[in-house]
């Protein structure tokens, strides 16, 4: 029996969870902590809500709520939508549990002890008003480059620059509208450019996707120091640093370990954490959307290099890509969205659970798309799948005295046809194995498929009319059987509850718990079965037409969602309008479609992102202040709308022959999405 800790990406609290966030990391890890049970092993699939840092300072001011009652409010609605989807998490805990403190503050000591901590005094914006420092998000003022009188604390929406806060004129507070002062301000740094070479020798062992392990190397061969502390009250404490906290990507990372001692206290062996954290037998898995790789490809890992407890590294990083709702980020800000709760009024967990791992975005960018949804449901899980174990159990239930009929002598179809599904099994087993989340689906429907291929080939309906076609009959049916309990353990692990309802059918009464067994032993003849019913319903066009004319309708939706939950959400930052231009003054732009054929990280800057793009009658250099937002690997084959005769600019010694232009909303950012139409297309 193998020890298997599981992990998926702490789910920021800061806003309610969608269905892109659940292909990422959370129904992924599911399937395979479910499968890992079913193989017998130790599996502990730990996770938990991540509830610090300033985004969720500014939401919580914004709603005129004190940090913790927001991180209460989406800790809760978050734990709901994972219970609802039936994501089977031993532990779901969060970063604001007391036991988080102290083993945040441990990792710190043995980092600082070995050397790996200094510290730094630089200059911060301060607010005499509010009397505490202010994050960039937290600043307004004027652009140091275009004089844009509104420019956030970071880059400047109008022209793109980047720059550091303290270079703003006349800043001020985007709260309060009280001017800033700049003053000294001590904080920490992480060495990470201590670990280079350790962290380099550790990966190269990994057989990993390739996409994590050059993401990872591209960190790795340019990591320098990182500052890990804030000045903020809402965090883990630096201890004998009054007024400074953790800087959230150093905490909650750390809360994988504090959820395992969370969850062990719980059960009262508060020591049993050791037994997954400290022992090198440990399997350590860890899913994650491909955003959030290097930090636990590098960031993490190289914290816990610098420990003198022998911490667990992962042996595992499935990390997966982004997935889209019809073709677009879902975007709860535009209605670009689906509400949950009328979702769960109207369909099941199974049908969210197959339809989103049918096309899990395993090696590239995926989507959910309504019609697609249709299919799954109609096609494949009503038409296929269900379809084939419900004529089978009442041709068996009709014509074999409601019990399993007996296997008598198989001819060479029935051989064949049971060898198939050895293979099948033994097919999606690998594919689990793998993290081949849609090959498993794509194997599940293989096999539905082969029963109605059979079942029609055998033709059990002619059999049944002729008395001495008996022994063929039950034969053909006890096969059948056999498939229908092959596709209830293939299926479990990505919809479980139809799974256990075709068991249950079967004339089971015990959970579906063990893989080889099931796998290697029949349906025993004579066995009871149930009245058989029909697991799927037909979704009907008029629902899917009815679900896509809502996307977009943002205020509504948000109004909806709000009082169906009783969870009010932030409202948006909307900034006021510009001057009224005239019309001719708006036709000399010239927006044009440009496809990103090249994107790289600008040298000592944290906000630029150096982009080739292709116009379709050239190709061109433009510098965009999108790198906090987006990592370079995102944008490369991705269409985005350029401003196209914009006078050339140098920005970091780079020439930037035009702009790329984004939507914002407080700390969000979106690149609008056209990708259809060719490189060069004019946008009016």
């Amino acid at each position: 029996m193998r020890r298997i800790l599981i992990t998926a990406a702490l789910p920021y609290a800061n806003g309610p969870q969608h269905f892109g966030h659940l292909a990422g990391a959370y129904l992924p890890g599911d399937c395979y902590a479910r499968f890992e049970r079913l193989r017998g092993n130790d599996v502990l699939y730990i996770c938990g809500s991540d509830e610090h840092g300033v985004a969720i300072t500014l939401s919580a001011d914004l709603a005129k709520r004190s940090p913790k009652e927001h991180v209460d409010l989406f800790h809760a609605i978050n734990k709901d939508f994972f219970e609802k989807l039936n994501i089977s998490f031993d532990h779901f805990s969060r970063t604001t549990w007391p036991g988080h403190i102290a083993t945040t503050q441990s990792i710190f000591h043995a980092l600082k002890e070995n050397g790996y901590i200094i510290a730094k005094t630089e200059n911060h914006l301060y607010s005499e008003t509010e009397k505490r420092f202010l994050a960039d998000r937290y600043v307004v003022g004027t652009c140091p480059k275009c004089g844009f009188e509104e420019a956030r604390g970071d880059e400047c929406q109008r022209c793109a620059a980047s720059y550091e806060s303290t270079d703003l004129k006349n800043p001020r507070s985007k709260l309060t509208g009280s001017p800033l002062s700049v003053r000294p301000s001590e904080h920490l740094y992480l060495r990470f450019d201590l670990f280079k070479d350790r962290l380099k020798e550790w990966i190269e062992k990994k057989n990993w996707k390739e996409n994590v392990v050059r993401f990872a190397m591209s960190y790795i061969n340019d990591l320098k120091m990182r500052a890990i502390t804030r000045d903020s009250d809402w965090g883990i404490p630096v201890p004998d640093m009054p007024g400074k906290v953790f800087y959230v990507w150093f905490d909650a990372p750390i809360g994988y370990i504090s959820a395992t001692q969370d969850w062990a206290q719980k059960i009262g062996k508060p020591d049993r954490w050791k037994e997954y954290w400290l022992s090198p037998d440990t399997e350590l898995v860890q899913f994650l959307g491909k955003d959030n790789i290097p930090f636990h490809a590098v960031f993490f890992p190289a914290m816990l290099m610098g420990q003198n407890l022998p911490y667990k590294l992962p042996d595992q990083l499935p990390a997966n890509e982004f997935f889209m709702l019809e073709g677009r980020q879902f975007s709860k800000s535009d209605g670009w969205t689906i509400d949950m709760d009328d979702f769960f009024s109207k369909y099941t967990p199974d049908l969210a659970r197959y339809t989103i791992a049918a096309n899990a975005p395993e090696t590239a960018d995926a989507e959910f798309s309504w019609k697609d949804f249709q299919m799954r449901c109609n096609a494949e899980l009503l038409g296929k799948f269900g379809n084939f174990v419900h004529r089978v159990l009442v041709f068996a239930k009709q014509h074999c005295a409601g019990t399993v009929p007996p296997k008598h002598e198989l001819n060479e179809r029935d051989r064949q046809f049971l060898e198939d599904i050895r293979k099948l099994i033994c097919e999606a087993e690998a594919a689990f194995v793998d993290f081949h989340l849609r090959k498993a689906t794509q194997i599940l429907m293989e096999l539905a498929q082969l029963g109605n291929v059979y079942f029609e080939h055998r033709k059990p309906w002619k059999l049944a009319k002729n008395p001495e076609t008996g022994k063929e009959l039950e034969t053909t049916l006890n096969c059948c059987i056999q498939c229908i309990k092959a596709l209830a353990l293939i299926s479990f692990p990505i919809v479980p509850d139809a799974a256990q309802k075709i068991w249950n059918q079967l004339g089971y009464h015990s959970a579906i718990d063990q893989w080889a067994k099931i796998r290697d032993t029949d349906v025993p003849t004579n066995q009871k079965l149930p009245e058989p019913y029909v697991l799927f319903r037909k979704v009907e066009d008029e629902e899917i037409t009815a679900q896509i004319e809502k996307l977009g309708k943002s205020k509504a939706l948000h109004k909806e969602v709000v009082v169906k939950t009783e969870f009010p959400v932030a409202d948006p930052i909307i900034e006021p309008l510009k001057t009224s231009i005239d019309f001719d003054l708006f036709q000399k732009m010239d927006l044009r479609i440009a496809q990103v054929l090249e994107a790289t990280k600008v040298p000592k800057s944290k906000k630029l992102l150096k982009l080739l793009v292709d116009l379709g009658f050239e190709k061109r250099t433009v510098v965009s202040g999108i790198a906090q937002h987006f990592e370079p690997e995102q944008l490369i084959g991705k269409k985005v709308i350029l401003v196209a005769n914009l006078a050339p600019a140098t920005i970091m010694g780079i020439e930037s022959r035009g702009m790329v232009l984004a939507s914002h909303s407080g700390a969000l950012l979106e690149l609008p999405q056209i990708q259809g139409l060719p490189a060069g297309s004019v946008v009016s």
